[in-house]
């Protein structure tokens, strides 16, 4: 690993990029910390505080504390990641979106501007929220006062605007991945607060009151936990089911073409960390927007509800009955596997490809008897992805509700860090072969 360092650095367009890079990681982590003007953060930090579970611990992980902090950078670049979701699902329903993705490199650039478009309006919409919510529960500076709200709308606008575009440079002048990158180093940033409470919460209480053998083992099971899930990551997002497919020969003018052999690659996790960020948004929007209004339920229905929705309550031996809510979870990301496979990978289009090159699947008849054996591929494929997926996610929320382990990184921000580190890897990686520099992959 050490030689592959040295590697990289040795060229000077890769040395760049890294500095690059870990410059604008600098500037986003500064960002941060800057806090927005109009906000009365001591009443923000105490309101804050005073939320039961952990409805904000999963939007607040993936801004790195910055909605804590009530920084510029709030609202994080998940707005550009909704809006990339929106317009790529879009694609599918609205013909003129499909003909833009066809065009090759001018409509992929049409989209992105679209994107950009999106971006800025929903972050627009959610900054108004924020602070029509805030503004009636006290917490700005100056109470229903229209230049304060106004302030506040446009700086969470402007942040999230920033960000997307400080991810764009790193994709255009960095190691690539620039939203990725963003997101991520967001969630690195977490990790030294969140294993520092697990030291303080399960070892170093143990050990002052002299259970050595107790912290001990509580620090090998944490170890174990993190490790384990950390492997089960890799191996999820590096397996694949390969579909071998034949080439037809063909005479084309004095020379024999095709006949060579080929492979389709299913990756077992074909939607990514898609279910997991759909199924956890889905059920956490009703409780932040409770929140926001002032507005928990108490011993209503309601309330009920919204405590079955949160997954702080879920695995609680002392409040079983919440983790009805966990079933709820499993099933939403199971769903959106496969609702998300559904429209980014066309069995039919696959098949009709193959058909027109020569190519066939050894045993399966050319046209609708491959698309329906891609298909069934498939749905098993997914299935096996899903639950991999499922039980990633699943296992930080157990430790949580089980032992209280208070921490704000789950399976999601694992899944995130491992795949997009793996990917930029592969990217300075591709970058050094070409210069005959032995990869970090190697």
């Amino acid at each position: 690993m050490l030689e592959s360092v040295r590697n990289a650095f040795k060229i000077k367009d890769i040395r760049n990029r890294i500095i690059f890079t870990l410059v604008m990681m600098v500037l986003i982590r500064f960002g941060c910390q800057l806090p927005i003007p109009g906000f009365n953060r001591l009443v923000f930090q105490q309101w804050f505080s005073s939320l039961t579970g952990d409805s904000f611990d999963f939007f607040n992980a993936f801004t790195g504390g910055s909605f804590e902090n009530m920084s510029i950078f709030a609202l994080n670049i998940t707005p550009y990641i909704t809006s990339s979701i929106i317009i790529e699902l879009l694609t599918i329903a609205i013909p003129a979106l499909e003909e833009l993705q066809r065009n090759g490199e001018e409509g992929r650039k049409m989209l992105v501007s679209i994107t950009r478009y999106v971006t800025v309006g929903l972050s627009l919409i959610e900054a108004t929220a924020m602070a029509i919510g805030f503004n009636s529960q006290g917490i700005l500076a100056q109470r229903n006062h229209v230049l304060t709200i106004i302030m506040v709308v446009l700086g969470l606008t402007a942040g999230s605007a920033l960000l997307m575009w400080i991810g764009e440079q790193i994709t255009e002048y960095g190691v690539g991945n620039g939203i990725s990158i963003v997101l991520t180093i967001n969630i690195i940033s977490r990790l030294p607060s969140d294993f520092s409470s697990l030291y303080e919460m399960f070892i170093k209480d143990n050990f002052a009151n002299g259970r050595i053998l107790v912290a001990i083992l509580a620090a090998i099971i944490i170890l174990v936990v993190v490790l384990g899930t950390v492997v089960l990551v890799v191996l999820l997002n590096g397996a694949e089911r390969r579909i071998p497919v034949q080439y037809a020969k063909k005479v084309v003018g004095r020379k024999i073409v095709g006949g060579q052999s080929s492979f389709i690659p299913l990756k077992v996790n074909t939607a990514g960390v898609i279910p997991v960020i759909f199924a956890s948004s889905l059920m956490q929007f009703p409780i932040v927007i409770a929140q926001l209004l002032g507005r928990n339920g108490g011993t209503t229905l309601w309330g009920q509800i919204l405590r079955t929705l949160n997954s702080g309550n879920w695995c609680n031996p002392r409040q079983p009955v919440y983790s009805i809510g966990l079933l709820i979870y499993i099933v939403l990301v199971i769903f959106f596997a496969y609702f998300y496979t559904s429209i980014t990978f066309n069995p039919l289009e696959v098949a009709d490809n193959l058909k027109k090159n020569g190519g066939f699947v050894p045993g399966i008849r050319p046209g609708k008897p491959t698309s329906d054996y891609l298909t069934n591929m498939l749905n098993y494929v997914i299935f096996i992805g899903a639950v991999g997926l499922t039980i990633v996610a699943v296992i930080p929320i157990f430790f949580n509700g089980m032992f209280g382990a208070d921490v704000s990184f789950g399976g999601t921000s694992l899944i995130i860090i491992v795949g997009v580190i793996l990917e930029t890897l592969k990217q300075i990686e591709a970058k050094m072969l070409v210069r005959n520099y032995k990869g970090f992959l190697s």
